[in-house]
């Protein structure tokens, strides 16, 4: 007998004739979000779930799926959905890594060049009809070369943020995941990071992938970086990483940009500190309580704000649709899915 696998949100087609050769499946919604009592009524026994990042798949909607197999997904976050529920079930949990780098990248560095560059301010002033000509000192903004980057979270997506470093004459520092955690162990500035790409103590340049990047802690980090730039997963150790005291040992006049998930940073905090004027400005594509912005965010001209979109292309999209349908048809043909993190 054919599985059944239940998708949440419609993928493209060709996505989805791929996976109807393999087996038989329906689809939640055509777009937006899926409700949650029509979630919990579609899982009847279905054998596979696909679903999308805004999907909350806790542990009554594991049970609900009395015959649940496969969770695929289409994200390379994971966050939404109780993995040790289902690893208690014996579910496969998937996500979409890799596929999303570039896209994510890019969008990072637009982040860096519109808060900057003041690009959405001189889109408006100009599209206000408050352009009336060339002026010395008109909407000046900063500029990179010569600046520090620094980098919380250095996998997949910060390392191509630091490729595309390189043609900004921009210098580049990070911090691991591992830093991060330990970050107020006084024992750790000094060892080797086992995780790190080439497991470079504290304080030594990482080469690798034709990359320069100074290793530093979390603290040196925030303190001496003009541009402070998030790519690390939301975890218990990341929630509000990026807090008051934070903000307080970031240096006067630097930028923060995440395109990684909203609740590392916490807004009100982030609202004062630019309210205070130490911080030049944000680029900010993910928030703490998505799809609400915080209010103190939503008037100030250097604060750019985007709606979720780091990933947003057409083939970007396109091969995370796709690679969670391999993930499942993996499970089909009775092989480990490839991309299984549980």
């Amino acid at each position: 007998m054919s599985s059944t696998i239940l998708i949440t949100r419609q993928l493209p087609e060709s996505v989805l004739e791929r996976l109807g050769a393999a087996c038989q499946y329906r689809i939640g919604v055509v777009s937006g979000s899926i409700t949650r009592e029509a979630l919990l009524t579609g899982l009847d026994g279905v054998e596979g779930l696909i679903c999308q990042l805004t999907d909350r798949i806790d542990e009554a909607v594991i049970e609900a799926g009395s015959k649940l197999r496969i969770i695929a997904n289409v994200a390379v976050g994971y966050n939404n959905i109780d993995v040790e529920a289902a690893t208690r079930r014996g579910i496969h949990v998937t996500n979409t890594p890799d596929v999303l780098t570039d896209a994510t990248a890019d969008l990072t560095w637009a982040l860096i060049l519109s808060v900057t560059r003041r690009i959405v301010e001189a889109d408006a002033f100009l599209r206000a009809g408050r352009f009336d000509g060339w002026d010395f000192e008109m909407l000046l903004g900063s500029g990179l070369t010569g600046k520090t980057l620094g980098l919380i979270g250095y996998g997949r997506i910060g390392r191509a943020v630091a490729r595309r470093a390189a043609g900004f004459g921009v210098n580049v520092q990070y911090c691991s995941r591992e830093d991060v955690a330990f970050r107020d162990d006084p024992r750790y500035q000094s060892r080797a990071v086992p995780s790190s790409p080439l497991a470079s103590p504290i304080n030594q340049s990482a080469h690798f992938d034709g990359l320069a990047a100074r290793h530093v802690s979390f603290y040196e980090l925030v303190e001496s970086a003009d541009i402070v730039s998030l790519h690390t997963p939301l975890a218990p150790t990341t929630r509000h990483l990026i807090d008051r005291e934070t903000f307080r040992r970031m240096k006067p006049g630097s930028y923060l940009i995440n395109t990684a998930r909203g609740p590392i940073v916490d807004e009100s905090a982030l609202v004062e500190a630019l309210d205070a004027g130490h911080l030049a400005g944000a680029g900010l594509d993910v928030f703490e309580d998505e799809p609400r912005v915080h209010p103190g965010l939503l008037q100030r001209q250097n604060v750019v704000l985007l709606p979720h979109i780091g990933s947003a292309t057409l083939e970007t999209r396109t091969a995370m649709a796709r690679l969670a349908v391999d993930n499942v048809m993996d499970w089909i043909a009775g092989r480990m899915p490839r991309n299984k993190v549980n």
